[in-house]
């Protein structure tokens, strides 16, 4: 018996065990912007929506592809381009990106929680089912020491994560997944770093 109650959790079951397909997986296509320029730049093309589509439109047709996937995530401007179904689900990236957390000297944590139960309402709709939150910290100091940032950085990002999963399994059908990163910052011992 589950506590946790929906008017979609019967599709919320089904989106769960069709993207966990045996042999299948899930492709990752959600570079913002700012990366697929690079990506564009190193083979002189330029950043423009067109060749952006096309890019990512070259990883889903790629021959053999489509078998071996189960869900595809995306970033916000691909979600709402036009492409054949293919059988997979899609998956919008929901996080904003990082922004300092106060009181502490270039540690990160990841921000989107604002508008997101509308954000998600507008992706369901344009075909999304399931959602992906990057939670990414970024320790300065090491985390061995236990400073009061490093908690305050990991207590952030734990609660930003929980109340994403709420959000967007609460109030619509969207599957939450979670993709976390540990960046130490260089100064950390190596020890510290064959840890992350």
């Amino acid at each position: 018996m589950s506590a946790f109650t929906s008017k979609f959790a019967d599709e919320l079951i089904a989106n769960t065990a069709y993207i966990s397909t045996p042999r299948k997986g899930i492709l990752a296509a959600d570079e913002s912007t700012g990366t697929i320029r690079k990506r564009l730049a190193s083979i002189n093309v330029e950043n423009v929506e067109n060749n952006r589509r096309a890019l990512r439109e070259l990883l889903f047709t790629a021959p053999g592809a489509l078998p071996c996937l189960s869900g595809v995530i995306l970033f916000e401007e691909t979600l709402y381009q036009n492409s054949s179904d293919g059988g997979v689900l899609p998956d919008i990236k929901v996080d904003k990106g990082t922004v300092e957390l106060a009181g502490t000297k270039g540690e990160t944590t990841t921000q989107g929680l604002d508008g997101l139960g509308e954000r998600c309402k507008k992706y369901y709709e344009a075909g999304a089912r399931f959602a992906k939150w990057h939670a990414r910290t970024n320790y300065q100091s090491f985390p061995s020491t236990r400073t009061l940032t490093n908690w305050l950085d990991t207590l952030s990002s734990a609660r930003r994560t929980v109340l994403y999963k709420s959000l967007s399994q609460g109030s619509l059908s969207t599957d939450p997944t979670t993709s976390t990163s540990v960046l130490p910052s260089p100064s950390c011992p190596h020890s510290l770093l064959q840890g992350s």
